[in-house]
Parts: structure tokens; sequence; C-alpha cells
């Protein structure tokens, strides 16, 4: 493996993609505690592959993913056709002579002493371009349960997994027992620091007598949202609502012209989720793997309403089995849903207790040091010298 030249800064490559907020997300979680450990000791270089390399149409996929999603049954045989061991090896081999350009422009353009990629679909190609004398590759798994063959390529050093489940999926692929690294799903620091509920609402300017319900699509704002909001509305007239429409700007104008019974607060795209979730009592959204995690820490028990075909089936079975949360697809199911737990609030209170057993607050703070393990000394040590 090529280590770092004495003369300089170790760099670590960070591969990532905006095809749903969860790999930039889990990504920034994983520097921000190098960041705080190791201020100045490494220089970073983060790279969103699709956009700044891919070839057209694939440079599109980050614009097109939101439009995809809301394909479910093609999303869904598309992801059955191109998953497998064998299939994903020939799709990879199929495809690599139209983007190995691409690949080796990257790896020509961001050398680095250690990569950290967090898509499945970025291992194959540049593992490929960097040949056999590369840096440290650490895949961190962003998909909570339900993993497509893409994330586990044996070259890999590390492969980080947020899951039993996936670790499992890891082995039955190819990787070995020390390959995989059970360490979770990392969240911002935001999500782990205390704060007071009720100084929190009334901050945000949230009524303090009602209970809080927090409604989410994600950062897209994807899903049936606006008659989900209807009807919790409607079926709880003793509730209080937050809305967040992400950037959906459309949603977010209708949700805004609505005429509500009960006080709803609706927001776009906001950097206030870990106080929202701290001044919240249920969370209802969609299966998504990032905010599953981060209501985990927050011990935010949730309602899920919808999901993306494969990939998000195995999160709504986790939280279920798990006992943190109740699946409940439609607006209608949904809002008696909430309407159960607010009847009978030790619901609530057992689901927010399970929360808090299976969460991994801990795992931006411990992939940030397997990282740090992994970057070459030479750079580091000349650092202290």
């Amino acid at each position: 493996m090529k280590l770092s030249r004495p003369d300089r800064t170790p760099k670590i490559l960070v591969l990532f993609s905006d095809t749903g907020g969860g790999h930039r997300s889990a990504a920034q979680a994983v520097i921000e505690v190098l960041e705080e450990k190791h201020a100045g000791e490494f220089a970073l270089d983060m790279v969103d592959v699709f956009k700044a390399y891919a070839p057209y149409p694939l440079n599109r996929m980050p614009d097109l993913y939101p439009a995809m999603v809301k394909l479910p049954n093609l999303w869904r045989l598309g992801y059955r056709m191109f998953d497998g061991r064998r299939r994903t090896e020939v799709v990879m081999d199929s495809v690599w002579p139209w983007v190995r350009p691409a690949a080796k422009q990257l790896v020509r353009e961001h050398p680095a002493d250690l990569v950290l990629c967090v898509h499945p679909l970025f291992s194959a190609p540049v593992l490929r371009a960097l040949g056999k004398h590369r840096p440290p590759f650490i895949t961190v798994v962003t998909d909570l349960v339900t993993t497509p063959h893409y994330w586990f390529h044996r070259r890999v050093d590390v492969c980080v997994v947020p899951t039993e489940e996936v670790r499992r999926n890891a082995l039955k692929s190819g990787l070995s027992t020390d390959q995989v690294k059970l360490l979770g799903l990392p969240v911002g620091k935001r999500f782990l620091q205390a704060g007071n509920k009720m100084e929190i609402r009334k901050r945000l300017g949230w009524p303090l007598d009602r209970p809080m319900i927090l409604l989410i699509g994600g950062g897209e704002g994807m899903g049936p949202l606006y008659d989900t909001a209807q009807s919790i509305a409607t079926l709880n007239p003793e509730c209080a609502l937050a809305v967040i429409a992400g950037k959906n700007d459309k949603l977010k104008q209708r949700l805004e012209n609505a005429v509500w019974k009960i006080p709803v607060f609706i927001y776009g795209f906001t950097k206030e989720m870990p106080d929202f979730m701290k001044a919240a009592d249920i969370l209802v959204t969609k299966a998504g793997p990032g905010t599953i995690s981060e209501a985990l820490v927050s011990g935010l028990p949730m309602i899920l309403y919808s999901r993306i075909p494969g990939q998000e089936d195995g999160n709504v079975r986790y939280v279920v089995e798990e006992g943190a949360g109740r699946w409940a697809p439609g607006a209608e199911k949904t809002a008696k849903a909430v309407r159960r737990w607010i009847i009978h609030p030790s619901f609530k209170e057992s689901a927010a207790a399970a929360c808090l057993r299976i969460a991994r607050p801990r795992a931006a703070n411990d992939i940030a040091d397997l990282i740090w393990e992994w970057l070459p000394q030479a750079g580091k040590d000349s650092l202290k010298s």
C-alpha cells in the first residue's frame, strides 16, 4: 500500500454523492469528529463522484434520484435485477470500459493517503483505477439493514457496517471477519448533545402544552407528506405538528397555503433537526436510514409511513421488531397510529426506551478512530517531529 510522503500532511479522500441525504451526512459526522480530535493534522478532500466525474447520464443521478424513487415498482425491479454477487460483478465488469477514463482521472487528480467511501457504487471502479499500489480503502455502509452487494467489495481494507444483519450480509458476500467492523451508522454530534425539551420548544415558538408531532420526508421532502399532515391534524386535534418539507418548495408552499385547525409549523430544508428531535414527542417519517439512526440516538419513537422499495424494506422490519416504532403506511393509518400513542402514552414510552437501547451513539467517534489508525503513519509522525 502507498504510504504518504513524510514532507506533507496526510490526506483523506472522501467519496460520496447526494443521491439521498444520508451519504453526505454520514461522512460529515465522521469528519466532524476527526477535525475535533486531530485539527490541523490531516487534509480533507471531498468528491461528489457522480457530479464531478461520472459520464453522462450518470452525472445526472443526484438530480434524477428524487424522481426515480417516486416510481416504486420500477425502482424495486431495478434494485432486485442488479443485486446479487454474480450480477454485481457482471455489471461492474461491463461498465468498466465506459467509466474507466473518469475513474482514472479521479484518482490522478485526487491523490490521497486514505480513501473513505460512503456510497455503494464507487468502491469497485475506484479500487480498480487505483491498482495494486494503493492507499488504505475504507467503506462505511450507509444503508441500515437491506444492503445491495455493491457495498461489499472484497478488496476494501475495512467495511464498517451499522447492524448485525448487514455484518452477516457482508460475510455472505465474501468479506472476511477481519474486514468487517460493526460500529453503527454515524450521526452528527449535535444529536448526541443534551437539550431541555421545553426550553427548545420555547425558542422554536412551539406550544408547551400539546403533544408535538414531527413529520418529515427526508431532505427531498419525499412521500405523501401533505395528505399525512392533514390526516394527523384532523384525527389528533389536541396535537401540534411540525412539518419538514425539505427541498420540496412546491410542497412547502402547498402546506403554507392550507387551512389548519391545530398549530402547524412548516419548514423547508433545515439544519435544526437535532433540536427538532429533542423537542418532539413522536416522529413520523419515511424509513430512511439516516433519519432512523438520528431518532434512535435522540430516543424519539417513530411511526414509519413510507419506504423506498428494496433498500428500505429492512429498515421497517428492524424498527418494528426492535420495538422502536410502528409501520403505518398511508395517511389514515399513520394518523391512527399517532392517535394510539397519544391515548396510550406507555406504548410511546416503551418505543422511546427501545430507541435508546439499540442506538449506537459512538458510531462517528469509533469510525473516526478507525480511520486514524489506518491513515499511514509516515505523514502523521512527521507532524509531531
